[in-house]
């Protein structure tokens, strides 16, 4: 089983969190690691935002060992389609949280989050919390 590190969960694990860094180094060993694209540019612009040389070189780091995933036009179109049921429904989430969203159900990966409000609301994505 392949977990997906949400944004939120990648900046638990650079900035220490015992629990997160013990979860991912365990699953880093199996190679059950994925960090898509978009991931890795939400995270990387809050390091640049906030001038984090320390944290930014660590993320650099990590990005060497998991490596960044893309997507296809298919993991696109099924945000989309997220995005107008939701939109049906009356709920708004962010572009970002509908791209991983999709990405994972359409790999069949698990997603890594503790913003299971937004997710929540997603149908057919499994989710866990590791904090």
């Amino acid at each position: 089983m392949k977990y997906v590190l949400d944004t939120n969960i990648l900046t638990y694990y650079l900035k220490g969190n015992e629990k997160i860094l013990s979860k991912v180094d365990k699953e880093a060993e199996n190679d059950n690691i994925v960090i898509p694209l978009f991931v890795y540019f939400e995270i990387k612009k809050w390091l640049l935002a906030v001038n984090s040389k320390v944290k930014l070189q660590a993320f650099e780091k990590l990005f060497e060992e998991f490596g960044i995933n893309t997507i296809d036009k298919e993991t696109l179109d099924m945000s989309l389609s997220i995005y107008i049921k939701l939109r049906k429904d009356g709920i708004v989430i962010d572009d970002g949280d509908l791209l991983i969203a999709a990405y994972c159900i359409r790999n069949d990966y698990i997603l890594v989050s503790n913003n299971l409000k937004h997710f929540g609301r997603i149908e057919n994505i499994q989710i866990v919390n590791w904090i």
